[in-house]
């Protein structure tokens, strides 16, 4: 499995320079992938634990090193269905703010406090390690973080680790997304030209059909960035329709207009066997190789290669 990994990323680096006049600066994904054995080597990030507090001073660090500007964005949630209150940050960093043209890349960051779909009752009231649902999206943005620090972009990007994404309570899709909500209720700067989420995006079996509400949002970004993925030969991004999923890029576009969509792969590995939500969300199920995939596509949309 490693050596195939290994052929996977090597395949894709060799994208970066192949068929286009101009170069776009090479994605790692085994950088990112380093990036999502971090997070989780801080245990869960559920909101208020020590992995929270731990992974929220590291996402901080490793902005601080490489964006123009960085803050948080607090907010406070009572859960009405569960009961408690928690303690939310957005965190938010900017690069080159001064463009004219600026596009949001967002992932959350926080984890399930519950392994809900676990099998034993028993099970269910454990939090997650969250390695594709939370890491993978976040361990995409840090590298590409990295990635405008070194060669900057002449569009403005801003990065957003949403918090309080996971915190909902199956049936009530607004009890989901809080971070997404409370941003685009509170837009701290004029709204972006659009914007991406990623979430699930680390499954060593990746499969990216086309989320629907991001369909029924942002048709022209959809067909753009699909069309992209065709052009550049990755495997994973499928061009028929997949599930209808609530996440952060709905309230993007029903509170602040901003044309939003969701790469997001739910089958994970497969249709009839889901880690989903259960404490075998962990990192050995995730690849370098489909973190790269996903890079790689983002690379290209943001140096305008196209």
């Amino acid at each position: 499995m490693k050596t195939k990994t290994k052929l996977i990323c090597a395949l894709f680096s060799c994208l970066v320079t192949v068929g286009c006049e101009n170069t776009v600066p090479e994605f790692s994904g085994e950088r990112a992938f380093l990036h999502l054995e971090k997070q989780c080597s801080f245990g869960p990030r559920n909101p208020g634990s020590t992995g929270y507090k731990k992974c929220l001073e590291y996402l901080i660090q490793e902005l601080q090193s490489t964006a123009d500007t960085v803050w948080t964005q607090p907010l406070t949630y009572n859960d009405p269905h569960r009961g408690g209150s928690y303690n939310l940050q957005n965190i938010i960093a900017r690069f080159n703010p001064n463009a004219e043209k600026q596009i949001l890349l967002g992932a959350h960051w926080d984890t399930r406090p519950w392994s809900d779909k676990e099998l034993e009752v028993k099970d269910q009231n454990n939090p997650i390690i969250g390695a594709n649902d939370g890491a993978s999206g976040v361990a995409v943005l840090l590298e590409i973080a990295h990635i405008l620090k070194a060669n900057p972009s002449e569009t403005g990007v801003i990065i957003i680790f949403f918090d309080g994404e996971d915190l909902g309570m199956a049936g009530e899709n607004r009890s989901y997304a809080q971070g997404s909500q409370y941003f685009a209720q509170n837009l701290p700067f004029p709204k972006p030209d659009h914007a991406i989420i990623l979430d699930m995006v680390g499954d060593q079996h990746l499969h990216f059909p086309i989320e629907r509400f991001s369909y029924s949002q942002a048709p022209q970004l959809v067909r753009k960035i699909w069309k992209l993925a065709n052009k550049l030969n990755l495997p994973a991004f499928d061009q028929s329709l997949g599930y209808t999923i609530y996440d952060d890029h709905v309230p993007l576009w029903e509170n602040a207009n901003i044309p939003a969509i969701d790469i997001i792969d739910f089958d994970y590995p497969h249709e009839y066997d889901n880690y989903w939500h259960t404490l075998e969300d962990t990192p050995d199920k995730c690849s370098a190789g489909s973190l790269e995939q996903v890079g790689i596509l983002l690379t290209y949309h943001i140096y305008g290669i196209e």
